[in-house]
């Protein structure tokens, strides 16, 4: 699947995405505790980079933690970032907020962040080198050290644990009040548009994006976490 069309359904679904996953609050508010664990030592007025930042859910909550914190929003879909622009406004958090259209090659180069996240990004990027490049993107983005948190949908498709996996996905989707019609869609859209890889197959391909050797820290289901830090010799 195309730049374009990923970012043509993202337009289609930012009305009503955070009402669509509201079922699956737990899974998220899970994930940013443990963020919160990851990011503790990061200085109090740090700089965080939000890579394809959706509505906007973790910049909201580390906005909320961290009150000397600024943030740079970057997502490719117009009305997705309006829904995060607005909700960051209702926070009161837009103030400490710069929102930016469009992908990591368009951002202006302001200086150096000391974290950034990417959650559910990575996933929809098929080709492995594209997809090591985007690593290599947001570490060229961060200070020598400077830490990543990321998720994806991972698995290693060919063994019986993902037919295990992918079966309790579709179970909670369906307890999530997902209609029938788009639990297939998403089931085709693993098979076909995205790259649900071996967790330690996408740990490497962080890695050879210039960051030190990911861990994983979170798992839920088919979502997996890493933190990694940007390689003290990694050249830009």
């Amino acid at each position: 699947m195309r730049k374009d069309e990923i970012k043509a359904i993202f337009d289609q679904q930012a009305a009503g995405y955070d009402a669509q996953w509201a079922k699956t609050l737990p899974i998220r508010n899970c994930l940013h505790l443990l963020l919160d664990s990851i990011f503790a030592g990061l200085p109090v007025d740090a700089r965080i980079l939000c890579v394809g930042v959706g509505t906007g859910a973790e910049l909201v909550h580390l906005a909320q933690k961290n009150p000397q914190w600024r943030f740079t929003a970057v997502e490719p879909s117009g009305p997705m970032l309006d829904v995060c622009r607005q909700r960051a406004e209702q926070e009161g958090v837009a103030s400490r907020c710069h929102f930016h259209e469009g992908y990591l090659d368009s951002l202006a180069n302001t200086g150096l962040y000391d974290a950034a996240t990417c959650f559910l990004v990575s996933q929809f990027i098929l080709d492995q080198t594209a997809r090591s490049g985007f690593f290599r993107e947001i570490s060229r983005k961060l200070k020598p050290g400077g830490m990543l948190a990321s998720s994806d949908l991972a698995s290693d498709v060919e063994s019986p644990e993902y037919e295990v996996l992918l079966r309790a996905w579709m179970n909670m989707m369906a307890a999530a009040d997902i209609s029938p019609e788009g639990m297939e869609r998403m089931r085709t859209a693993y098979a076909n548009d995205v790259g649900v890889l071996a967790p330690g197959r996408i740990a490497s391909m962080i890695e050879s994006g210039g960051f030190e050797t990911p861990v994983q820290f979170f798992q839920a289901g088919l979502i997996h976490a890493w933190a990694s830090t940007r390689a003290p010799g990694d050249a830009t």
